[in-house]
């Protein structure tokens, strides 16, 4: 048996070319896993109710939720409909959706980022802004989609790190400047979910589930673009994976 903990990653489903679909992970999570958490990346496909969430606990030693295209089905909060044209992943959503408690319940360390940020909200009860853009008082949160990746990904905004939080731990300090690729954004925040970061403009950019008995994170931004040359991202991740070979160490036979 391998020393290194197993991380699984969800995957979206996502139609390639004109006839098949396939299960998708970034490379740049894959490798912010393998290098960044030390840990060895194992890809899950988004199949939904043929999952058994219980067997993915026994499987896996964290949970990684991933950023995304694709935004989460409005019906899961009872948000308004979509935009026509707006990509979204069921399957992802009945893989994902479901299996964030038993996560956060069996203590295993879960670390999600936008879409996954969302997704974990949207799990404990919250609600999101589909167009957090056209919200009086907010910001303008994404991307230039006709910029370069490097500054598409580049820093966009300071946040402010909630003191006695975990980021504010992990940070040394109560201010980062973070990336922002993200059209929307947290409405309500989800029961038993604490705020660990905020934008200038007061958009939630980080929260932790409160009472978890394990390390459950979830963050807007995207740490894993070149981690390695972020302090406050490789301390993220270096986190992650240090949760995960504790958890396995608690848990494998």
């Amino acid at each position: 048996m391998s020393s290194k903990p197993l991380i699984g990653i969800p995957a979206d489903r996502r139609l390639l070319g004109d006839h098949h679909y396939f299960h998708c992970v970034g490379e740049k999570y894959i490798q912010a896993v393998a290098a960044g958490a030390d840990a060895i990346p194992v890809l899950i496909p988004s199949l939904g109710e043929a999952l058994d969430p219980q067997e993915l606990l026994r499987s896996f030693d964290a949970i990684l939720l991933t950023g995304s295209a694709s935004n989460v089905e409005p019906h899961h909060y009872s948000g308004p409909p979509s935009e026509a044209g707006t990509l979204h992943d069921a399957d992802r959503d009945a893989t994902t959706l479901p299996l964030i408690s038993h996560v956060v319940q069996a203590g295993m360390p879960l670390l999600a980022i936008c879409r996954g940020f969302q997704e974990m909200n949207v799990a404990f009860g919250g609600t999101l802004w589909q167009k957090l853009h056209e919200v009086q008082g907010y910001d303008d949160h994404r991307e230039d989609l006709q910029a370069p990746l490097d500054e598409q990904y580049g820093p966009a905004h300071e946040v402010e790190l909630v003191g006695g939080g975990v980021l504010r731990q992990l940070a040394g300090k109560d201010h980062l400047t973070v990336n922002s690729l993200h059209s929307q954004g947290v409405q309500t925040l989800g029961a038993g979910l604490e705020i660990e970061a905020r934008a200038p403009d007061g958009v939630i950019e980080a929260f932790r589930v409160g009472k978890a008995p394990g390390f459950a994170l979830a963050v807007q931004w995207h740490p894993e673009w070149k981690f390695q040359d972020n302090p406050f991202s490789r301390a993220l991740f270096a986190a992650f994976g240090k949760a995960a070979r504790e958890y396995a160490t608690r848990h494998r036979i």
